[in-house]
């Protein structure tokens, strides 16, 4: 199976490019690193020079690594006697994560801190194939077996799991290796150049071509001139890498590229590549400063006057990017897209009518263009906007700052403002809340309409995100500017929100922390929805600030207790749920994609014996999960498409289910607050936040995890052995969650003057309405509910 190379994502920057945890953060770029929290794994090259000779052979074998493997970017660790830092520079410009380290010997592979699979190379190897099946495998130390005691090789190829080696006394040497931790590798890995001689050709399929032995690189013959093919020198090396076709891995690729020769004008293809790479990082200022200057005077580069004009929306430069994005319309290729953008900046500033009619434009252009389709679709459906006419006067509203999805999107964020309402008034409908999408710019009329409301609250879920819609405002999901957020004079409460950056995702932080700092200071209530989240914002502020920043569980957590109608139901389907996600899979997978397939397909055949699987797709996207088990293991699962259902047909299904198995937050957080038990697919630090906060982190796995499928079959049927046990424990933990959310609701009624709508903490709350149209035909229709 060939899958698509997640590791084309950025992966987390060295160790020794950390943030200290005792000062707000000025670094600009480095990765978010929690692997601790999520278990990814870190992977390494490790080559060990013994001279300055063997530099030389060494920058052969980076030019052959990156040439045929030019989606892989992981770091290069290259020991050493104590070679002087000069001696490098060559080699630094090869490759953008060189880490020279000072060591006793080869051997000291096997002793590299801050990684759990470590490749041992030498400098006599150029790799002339794909490394992928090297870094999928999982136990033991892999090699080509050769003749000896046990095997082992002293001068090959090595890829070594750590923790396999985590024995009393750290193999010294290769030969130390225990004979049950040797796994056999096929030969075309580390294939000895000595048996070629000078005229046998290098066999097909070779991967890894060694030329241990040899001596010298003056001979002559098929295998040298496989090696004399990376002899070249950095411009030409430069120009076979960028000439390359195919997918790239981007720090190679701004590395290589970076900057341009002073003599040649850059083709206008690899600028906008190199642009969405900034703008993929939140670099949107690198990215038009690069793209200004290839398009200037040219109205004929549609494609990228289209990216130019969405990092200039990025950065909330709204007027030029609306130049730019017409100018890219005038192409038949890339009007849908450009039109499609146009809406949504239309949208931003709260132009309706023209989001409407640009987004008619693109559908004229293209009919089937969806984007185009969901933003006429949006903007023809008025209270999206945020402009509902209200039965209260607007003194005695709420107003409520959150993502607010339509259509097809998330299920997730469908049910979560309907949530947060619950928590404040019984009414969650437009009568009672004023509704601002975060995403639109707050302006001036739009603070004109937050200030005429009791209070604003702003949440939950996870708006802390530097790459969801992002705007030069503020760096997270809420458009607002400083100095609009300073004159909010309604009472200000962020309630239930998340730091949602994934495991090794780059953001600029400056702007986000110095909006972060202004928010807190501006709010009256400040709660995050998990303690991880916390502890996360709290590096981010002053010490004067970060007492302020509260827990607040997510309120889908404690539906049972803002929902009456949600109690036990009499009798539960015999049926597990399984839901995935795939946003950012380089991230959240890894190099361990493959795996991750593998051992599901393993869990779901083990617990099909106990209940029906069933696959919760939150989104569309998620369906992949479904296609790829299907095409990959013959394993065939029925859907339920829940961004097709209402928010009260989502919490019935999962509160009828035994079992959820979700990587999604609110796959997990949802069914939990309807009573049902869960285990979460760790894929984002944000799901062990989550069961760390109700002590439970043994109902999480980590989807990189060696023995996910063993695990998963175990845990999942200990919960249906003992339902009724494990529906109490859910219970149990939610209480501590509702206890914390009751607390601070007191303060916030303090805020608000509104009367508590749960009354006697004993008692059930109000039986709430519903939110929409949707909501109320299907609780009215029989047999829904319980």
């Amino acid at each position: 199976m060939t899958h698509p190379d997640p590791s084309t994502t950025p992966g987390p920057a060295p160790a020794a490019r950390t943030e200290s945890t005792n000062a707000p953060a000025t670094v600009t770029a480095s990765a978010d690193d929690r692997r601790a929290v999520t278990g990814k794994r870190r992977i390494a090259f490790a080559v060990y020079v013994a001279d300055a000779g063997q530099l030389v052979e060494f920058q052969a074998f980076l030019r052959s690594l990156a040439l045929t493997n030019p989606a892989l970017c992981e770091d290069v660790v290259v020991l050493h006697p104590g070679l002087p830092d000069a001696s490098f520079d060559a080699a630094h410009r090869l490759h953008p994560r060189l880490i020279p380290r000072t060591a006793g010997g080869r051997d000291d592979v096997f002793r590299l801190d801050g990684y759990d699979t470590v490749v041992a190379l030498t400098p006599a190897m150029v790799v002339l194939g794909r490394l992928d099946t090297l870094l999928g495998l999982r136990t033991g130390v892999a090699a080509v077996p050769r003749p000896g005691p046990n095997g082992a090789p002293g001068d090959g190829l090595l890829v070594i799991q750590c923790q396999d080696l985590d024995h009393p006394v750290p193999p010294a040497v290769a030969e130390d290796i225990p004979e049950s931790d040797l796994v056999p590798l096929d030969r075309r890995y580390d294939f000895r150049a000595l048996r070629l001689g000078d005229d046998l050709a290098v066999p097909e399929g070779v991967v890894v071509l060694n030329f241990a032995g040899v001596g010298g690189t003056t001979c002559t013959g098929p295998a040298h001139a496989a090696r004399a093919r990376y002899d070249l020198d950095d411009e030409a090396f430069r120009a076979a890498y960028l000439a390359l076709p195919g997918a790239k891995h981007p720090d190679l690729l701004l590395h290589l590229a970076l900057p341009f020769p002073d003599r040649s004008r850059p083709p206008i293809d690899l600028v906008r590549q190199l642009a969405e790479i900034h703008r993929g990082r939140g670099h949107h200022d690198r990215a038009v400063a690069l793209l200004s200057e290839a398009v200037a005077g040219r109205p004929d580069l549609p494609r990228c006057h289209e990216t130019l004009g969405v990092c200039l929306m990025a950065l909330s430069r709204y007027e030029e990017a609306e130049t730019h994005l017409l100018l890219a319309t005038a192409s038949p290729d890339f009007a849908p897209r450009a039109f499609g953008q146009l809406a949504r900046l239309a949208w931003l500033l709260g132009r309706t009518e023209d989001a409407r009619g640009y987004a008619l434009a693109g559908l004229e252009a293209d009919p089937t263009d969806a984007n185009c389709r969901a933003w006429y679709t949006r903007t023809s459906a008025m209270g999206i906007t945020g402009r509902s006419s209200a039965a209260a006067p607007p003194g005695e509203q709420l107003a409520h700052v959150a993502l607010f999805a339509d259509g097809e999107e998330n299920a997730g964020d469908k049910v979560l403002p309907e949530a947060v309402r619950s928590c404040f008034t019984a009414d969650t409908g437009p009568d009672r809340w004023h509704q601002q999408h975060a995403h639109l710019l707050v302006d001036e009329a739009a603070l004109e309409r937050l200030n005429a409301r009791r209070a604003v609250v702003v949440g939950g879920g996870g708006l802390f995100l530097p790459d969801t819609a992002p705007n030069g405002n503020s760096g997270w999901q809420w458009n607002i500017p400083d100095d609009v957020l300073a004159r909010i004079t309604a009472p200000l409460a962020v309630f239930a929100v998340g730091y949602n950056v994934f495991d090794g995702q780059r953001y600029r932080r400056e702007r986000f922390a110095a909006s972060l700092r202004a928010l807190v200071e501006r709010s009256a209530f400040f709660g995050l929805r998990n303690h991880g989240s916390v502890a996360r914002v709290r590096e981010l502020l002053p010490e004067s600030l970060r007492e302020k920043v509260r827990y607040q569980p997510c309120p889908t957590t404690v539906a049972r207790h803002l929902d009456p109608r949600l109690a036990e139901p009499a009798a539960r389907e015999d049926t597990v749920l399984v839901n995935c996600a795939y946003d950012r899979a380089g991230l959240r997978f890894g190099h361990d994609y493959g795996h991750f397939l593998a051992e599901m397909a393993a869990a779901i055949r083990a617990v099909s014996a106990s209940a029906e699987v069933r696959y919760a797709a939150h989104m569309p996207a998620d369906e992949r999960f479904v296609d790829d088990l299907r095409r990959e293991h013959g394993l065939t699962l029925p859907v339920e498409p829940l961004y097709l259902l209402s928010n009260d047909a989502v919490r019935d299904l999962y509160r009828r289910t035994r079992l959820v198995i979700g990587m999604r937050g609110h796959a997990g957080m949802i069914p939990f607050g309807c009573g049902t038990p869960v285990i979460s697919l760790v894929s984002h630090p944000k799901l062990a936040y989550f069961l760390a906060d109700i002590d439970r982190p043994d109902w999480g796995v980590s989807v990189h995890e060696r023995a996910l499928g063993d695990r998963l079959a175990e845990r999942a049927r200990a919960v249906l052995d003992d339902h009724t046990a494990a529906v109490a424990d859910v219970h149990d933990r939610q209480r501590l969650l509702w206890s914390a959310t009751r607390d601070n609701l007191a303060r916030l009624r303090e805020l608000t003057g509104l009367p508590d709508p749960f009354g006697d903490p004993d008692a059930g709350p109000a039986v709430p309405s519903p939110r929409s149209a949707a909501d109320r035909d299907h609780a009215s229709r029989p047999g829904d509910r319980a």
